[in-house]
């Protein structure tokens, strides 16, 4: 018994401590994601931007084309023809893609990192939508542009086309500040009216959502089965507890 509270004591720490850490982190506020993984056809333009997009420097190595294409229902003629660019590649095989790490990492100082995971190892799918579009003008980097929840980034906006020009006009102005009589946001990113990109805002969003939802499908493929076969084991499991409580009662009728 003792041991039982014990566990039950560290377990409750554990929580406490994580909760007080990611407080402690703060950080750029994320906006709310709300993926789909059984939206195919959010699934589907997604798989498109991310190959037409992302897949010539990252690579999903840990997906395949033919997986990809059955989850989404994309026919494997169309999905060989429009998105596997290695037109050498097979069904069957991972998605790799063909940049050299070793070249990438004298033109980018790393290798681009894969995406399999990426929406479960840098914070969920909330912070992926939010970084997405949180890219703005940053002279004093590398590649001119830099990032809210990714400061520093070492990577191009390669969405510029789509989005336009962010600029940031907080400064150092606390981006969640809102005017006390009306509740707008003081400050912000907004698209430079010179620069903008050939999606609207609203389609902008949504390009970034459906990309979201299709690296947070990546990053578990099987979480609409694993919901379905929970409901199953419950059922079994309510069924189960009838069958085992007239069993008790039986075993234990001629007790009392």
């Amino acid at each position: 018994m003792k041991r039982i509270i014990l566990t039950i004591k560290l377990f409750l720490v554990s929580v406490l401590f994580s909760s007080l850490a990611a407080a402690a982190g703060g950080g750029y506020p994320l906006d709310e994601a709300n993926v789909d993984p059984s939206d195919q056809a959010s699934l589907q333009r997604g798989a498109k931007y991310y190959q037409n997009f992302c897949a010539g420097c990252h690579a999903t190595q840990y997906q395949r084309y033919e997986r990809v294409a059955d989850d989404l229902g994309i026919p494997h003629d169309l999905m060989m023809e429009n998105l596997v660019l290695d037109k050498s590649a097979k069904i069957g095989n991972l998605m790799h893609n063909s940049m050299d790490p070793k070249e990438a990492k004298v033109w980018f100082g790393a290798a681009p990192p894969d995406l399999t995971l990426v929406s479960r190892v840098k914070g969920g799918p909330d912070w992926l939508y939010t970084y997405l579009r949180t890219f703005y003008e940053d002279p004093s980097r590398p590649y001119g542009v830099n990032n809210k929840v990714f400061p520093d980034v070492g990577m191009p906006h390669v969405l510029l086309e789509l989005q336009g020009v962010q600029i940031d006009n907080c400064g150092d102005t606390d981006p969640t500040a809102r005017d006390p009589l009306t509740g707008d946001k003081i400050c912000g990113l907004t698209i430079d009216p010179e620069r903008k990109g050939s999606m609207t805002s609203a389609e902008y969003d949504q390009m970034a959502y459906d990309l979201t939802n299709f690296l947070a499908y990546s990053a578990e493929p099987m979480q609409e089965q694993r919901k379905q076969l929970g409901i199953y084991v419950f059922l079994f499991l309510a069924v189960f507890l009838v069958f085992a409580y007239l069993l008790k009662r039986e075993f234990w009728k001629d007790v009392h």
